[in-house]
């Protein structure tokens, strides 16, 4: 599909969000009329007014999908593309190309309860390994640039996994779950009253023997919670950790080798492996004040570990990086008739640390690429970073019909870095490499700070009780990453970087009856200083880049039984400059960036009868260039599942599902790199049974 939206200042109509469980409700539960969000205003809100983009998964249609991976939960949303590498491995798209790179992830902000899972500068393109998405109350997604209650990171989108609240959960409930390729889980959910208030736990473990050669992993997650009153207010306690242990899988290489069953198995890096951990501490205590104000303090401790072989780079050094942060976020609202303020401030503490090292002398490239990465260690270095941010949001009521939304927000980071190694681009020791130098190069001790203000105004008008139509703008920003900055290559002494931004436009309209739900959106976004590494190896400030597209959802509940739901992507992502980058590929002005599908379907067939539900999904990923010089292509591909869930009378319910029901060949990501097509291959035709039991479980 080659025609895009090329929207104007002026309003244009607009479908977005296929949100959350049409595909299981049965027509004799009618649509949703008062579906809310919280992750947009902080606080609970009707979808159908809200000025801006925002899809929602329930807790119901998540435990349905009993997904293996974050993937398989949010390509289900418009404008969405979540790309699986090996095991539990990812890389992102929201409403955005699929970004790689250093700070590809500072393009999104992911969140867990409505907090960010790292500090500012401290992001990772696998973060979302970090979460318990697989057991979540609720994933919201908002595409585009974030409302002035969230800062650094909020360029391209927002993630937010919520968790259940001990309220939500059963006094008990277990399932046991095999799979395919040695895989097993099982998992848990609780809840209990305690002497002051009530506490939840959800918590599994997996075992995955990998389909591919040596590419298993062993993953557990734990998500506890307290909930009490006092007489000051109200308090939600809430512990998450992650664990995860995996022998990664790496590219396979030649064009279209993912058609090949026995390379798509094959794995040429059967040494790689990654190593994570995180640890997430939150306190949130909320108050009523006087004359309706409303006091908001959240406060969160947050850890985390990884330890991976590099095994795409030559010479596969380990990389070992960490990260603990305090944060504080406190806000006051206040109700003035047609008149809703919120003001806040936000703080930050962080460290992180990052090493790299290298057993033994490179092989395997030419003579001066092995010679320029030396064994030993290439990166040592601490880095300590402030955040202080302040925002205001006013929500206004211009009539019974339309509300106004406007907001403000400034930000300023800090870091102060020190290199615990010698300067420059020698190997440890300071012994200068041939030629130009060694690859890895180490800038002397210095700090670092940057200042963004990001401004949101929205407007809603609620037509009927069915229909309301809504348009916003809004600017997202993002500092530099710390790797970006303290992570040079070559001869690289400083990186003079500034923080990227992106402007934004969008429009739509929603629709919502008994039966049906019809959504539309139309957006045009426009980044600038994009950060990238240029054809010298040297991190810069000067990419720009355009989007614009229109997103749809629609949901449908003809009958007694069966339902049907839509959503999708018709969108162009190009680059808005000319030059060379890094490999010594040209980026020409107006070309598609690459990995930016024009086009992203789903449909979902669904049936919901007195014993048996079920689903049968089809998704459609179109064609995509894999390298910034638009010369190599991944024709798209389309892959169906099928759902089925099964429960008489009594505490027991059988879950069945088939992923690629096809077994279609296909790539879940492609890529062209160093004069050659390579590729994570999709999954063949896997099967998965799970038999779950309910506490107090008395009919389906």
């Amino acid at each position: 599909m080659r025609h895009v939206l090329t929207c104007t200042l002026g309003l244009f109509l607009c479908w977005a969000d296929a949100t959350s469980t049409l595909a299981w409700a049965s027509s004799s539960e009618s649509v949703d009329l008062e579906a809310v969000t919280v992750t947009a205003l902080r606080r609970p809100q009707a979808l159908l007014t809200q000025a801006g983009s925002i899809a929602r998964i329930d807790a119901r249609e998540i435990g349905e999908l009993a997904a293996t991976h974050h993937s398989e939960l949010m390509n289900r949303m418009p404008g969405v593309l979540i790309q699986r590498g090996s095991g539990q491995e990812s890389l992102t798209a929201l409403r955005s190309p699929v970004l790689t790179g250093a700070g590809s992830c500072g393009a999104f902000l992911f969140l867990e309860d409505g907090l960010p899972m790292r500090p500012v500068g401290f992001c990772n393109v696998n973060e979302l390994f970090e979460v318990n998405s697989e057991q979540a109350a609720a994933v919201e997604i908002i595409r585009g640039p974030g409302s002035a209650l969230y800062g650094s990171n909020a360029v391209h989108g927002i993630v937010n996994v919520i968790n259940p609240a001990p309220a939500e959960l059963p006094p008990l409930a277990l399932g046991l779950e095999v799979g395919s390729d040695d895989y097993f889980r099982a998992r848990l959910a609780a809840s209990a009253p305690v002497a002051l208030g009530e506490v939840g736990l959800v918590m599994h473990g997996t075992h995955d023997g990998g389909w591919r050669n040596d590419s298993g992993f062993e993953e557990g997650k734990l998500a506890a919670s307290w909930a009490f009153d006092t007489t000051g207010g109200s308090w939600l306690l809430r512990l998450n950790a992650t664990r995860l242990d995996q022998e990664t899988a790496g590219f396979i290489q030649g064009q279209d080798s993912y058609r090949d069953p026995a390379i798509a198995r094959s794995n040429a890096n059967p040494e790689a492996y990654r190593q994570a951990s995180s640890l997430r501490a939150t306190a949130t205590y909320q108050r009523e004040l006087r004359d309706g104000d409303q006091l908001d303090l959240r406060i969160a401790l947050r850890s985390s570990r990884m330890d991976f072989l590099q095994h795409f780079l030559l010479g596969k050094p380990l990389e070992e990086n960490g990260q603990d942060s305090l944060a504080v976020f406190a806000s006051r609202s206040r109700e003035l008739d047609r008149l809703r303020l919120v003001v806040g401030v936000d703080t930050e503490l962080a460290n992180g640390t990052l090493r790299q090292s290298q057993d033994g002398p490179t092989t395997g490239g030419p003579p001066a690429a092995n010679a320029a990465r030396p064994a030993g260690r290439h990166y040592d270095y601490v880095v300590d970073s402030r955040l202080l941010a302040a925002y205001a949001q006013a929500e206004w009521a211009l009539s019974d019909a339309v509300n106004l939304t406007a907001g403000l927000r400034w930000e300023g980071l800090a870091y102060d870095y020190d290199n615990r190694m010698i300067d420059g681009n020698t190997d440890e020791f300071g012994t200068p490499c041939p030629g130009s130098g060694c690859l890895y190069s180490r800038p002397a001790d210095r700090s670092d700070s940057f200042s963004n203000l990001g401004p949101r105004l929205g407007l809603s008008w609620q037509v009927s009780e069915t229909t309301a139509l809504w348009a916003g703008a809004s600017r997202g920003y993002r500092p530099p990453e710390a790797t970006e900055l303290y992570r040079l290559q070559r001869g690289q002494q400083v990186a003079d970087l500034n923080s990227e931004f992106i402007e934004g436009l969008e429009a739509g309209i929603r629709y919502r009856d008994e039966r049906l739900r019809l959504e539309l959106t139309a957006y045009q976004m426009r980044k600038d200083d994009i950060i990238l590494r240029d054809a010298q190896g040297f991190n810069i400030t000067g990419g720009r880049t355009s989007h614009e597209g229109i997103e749809y959802g629609l949901g449908w509940s003809p009958g007694e039984r069966w339902s049907l739901a839509a959503s999708g992507t018709l969108a162009r992502h190009r680059y808005e400059f000319t030059g060379g980058i890094e490999q010594g590929e040209q980026v020409t002005r107006g070309d598609d960036v690459d990995t930016a599908p024009r086009q992203l379907h789903t449909l979902r067939l669904g049936y919901a009868g007195k014993t048996l539900r079920g689903e049968l999904e089809w998704l459609v990923v179109g064609d995509y260039w894999t390298n910034a010089a638009n010369t190599n292509r991944y024709p798209g591909h389309e892959v169906a599942n099928l759902r089925l869930h099964w429960q008489q009378v009594g505490p027991f319910r059988l879950s069945f599902r088939v992923t690629n029901l096809f077994d279609r060949a296909y790539a879940d990501r492609a890529d062209f790199a160093f004069g050659n097509a390579r590729y994570f291959p999709g999954r063949g035709r896997a099967a998965f049974l799970e038999i779950g039991w309910q506490a107090g479980e008395s009919s389906p």
